[in-house]
């Protein structure tokens, strides 16, 4: 029995879409260009309105595309893309918009996000270990939502620490954007489809499993060196298999080195600084763009430095940036001061005095939401002020839990197999093949 998602694509007042070939509606089979519209808080669609749309393939060859969908939501590469899928379009309204989605198998949703989350050069075992968290992960998610757990927050005069999570989304499963799992439909997927498609052939049904429950598989772009733990960025939930380790090869189950990966207590600012500095060597410390063309695509190559980086601003600049992205009048910024870090030396909470107002802000995304116009590369950072000027020194990109992307392109690059991979960068964490009654 298969086994279906739904995917949250795009949220407008308006979205012109095509269906190639013929889709069902209504007991009918129709194709062409369309448009749907908002009106009087319903879908308006061929002069009629809806409450909900939606079209069915008529035949397994069918396909549609979504015109102007968003990717990289409120990331420095945002943009627009016309995008093609397979499966079933519904489009519903919430919050003031139509939202199309996507109703697609979880195995043909796999072999799209792989092509989205890498590119074709990418190396098979790569593939096929992406392939296997990327599954973990959305089956997670979907046990999660039946637990009808929610986000929490804590803010008030002094304080506002906030985590984001897909509970974010009500009425669908996932959304198609970084938010979740990057879905791009099926356009990419022609660019390696043998390879990605034989990846998910390969792991069909894998999942990784601790304790016997599917593992939250989270994964980021690159740790810059030390991964992140689970509770540092969303719940207060300590996940075992999501420990802190070194991405390097004297941590990996087959390493012949004496030293197991020493990991420096990266929670105390000094060492933190220190590490920051010091730039060593690391699995995702990358500069091949032979090999970082396997997992980044080409708006993901706009960003070069990843491992280490540093951003300046003016106290006016920031002073400006903060109060504009917290919605909270700091007045001037007088000082950033890291209260607490994660074990990859992130800022879990930090606190921001202002002429006006000094408050405490965490987690790691709503520090790196404050502190960027779009988002900060990460919250692993030291703050150097000189004369008007704050510059921020840091290290990674994305919140460092889990899968390093760079990390594990580089370990397939260098002859790890998948199981190596998802061995490292998920400590205890089994593979085993669910079937849908398990799910």
């Amino acid at each position: 029995m298969e086994q279906f998602v739904k995917v949250g694509i795009l949220s407008a007042e308006k979205i012109n879409f095509v269906l190639h070939e013929e889709y069902c509606f209504a007991g009918n089979n129709i194709s062409g260009d369309f448009v749907v519209s908002l009106k009087s808080g319903k879908i308006l669609w061929n002069d009629r309105l809806y409450d909900i749309l939606s079209f069915t393939p008529a035949s397994d060859t069918a396909s549609l595309t979504i015109k102007d969908v968003v990717i990289g939501i409120n990331f420095h590469w945002e943009r627009k893309e016309e995008q093609r899928f397979k499966g079933t379009l519904n489009f519903i309204v919430e919050n003031n918009n139509i939202t199309a989605i996507n109703i697609i198998n979880i195995e043909d949703y796999l072999t799209s996000v792989i092509s989205s989350e890498m590119s074709p050069t990418a190396s098979l075992e790569l593939l096929k270990a992406h392939a296997v968290i990327s599954r973990s992960w959305l089956l997670a998610q979907i046990q999660k939502t039946k637990t009808n757990t929610k986000a929490e927050f804590i803010e008030n005069e002094k304080e506002r620490i906030v985590w984001y999570d897909r509970e974010d989304h009500e009425n669908f499963d996932i959304c198609a954007d970084d938010h979740c799992q990057r879905y791009q439909g099926i356009s990419r997927t022609f660019q390696n489809f043998e390879q990605v498609k034989q990846a998910v052939e390969t792991t069909k049904g894998e999942v990784l499993v601790y304790e016997n429950e599917i593992c939250d598989t989270r994964y980021s772009k690159c740790c810059g060196g030390i991964s992140e733990e689970f509770q540092n960025c969303w719940s207060n939930t300590k996940k075992p298999y999501l420990t802190k380790i070194r991405d390097n090869e004297c941590s990996t189950s087959n390493s012949t080195h004496e030293n197991n990966g020493f990991i420096p207590d990266l929670t105390n600012e000094v060492e933190a600084i220190k590490w920051i500095k010091e730039c060593p060597a690391a699995f995702c410390k990358c500069y091949d763009k032979s090999v970082l063309s396997q997992v980044l695509n080409n708006y993901d190559q706009e960003t070069i430095d990843f491992y280490r980086w540093k951003v300046t601003f003016s106290r006016e600049e920031l002073s400006l940036l903060i109060a504009q992205r917290s919605g909270i009048d700091f007045g001037i910024v007088q000082e950033l001061i890291p209260i607490e870090r994660g074990t990859s030396g992130r800022i879990t909470k930090l606190k921001i005095i202002g002429t006006k107002r000094t408050m405490l802000i965490g987690k790691e995304l709503e520090i790196r939401k404050i502190l960027s116009k779009t988002h900060l590369y990460s919250s692993a950072f030291y703050v150097e002020t000189k004369d008007d000027t704050f510059t921020l020194h840091g290290a990674g990109w994305g919140h460092g839990v889990g899968l390093c992307q760079i990390g594990a392109a580089v370990m397939g690059d260098k002859g790890y197999g998948y199981k190596d991979i998802l061995g490292h960068y998920y400590v205890g964490g089994i593979i085993q093949i669910l079937s849908v009654k398990t799910i």
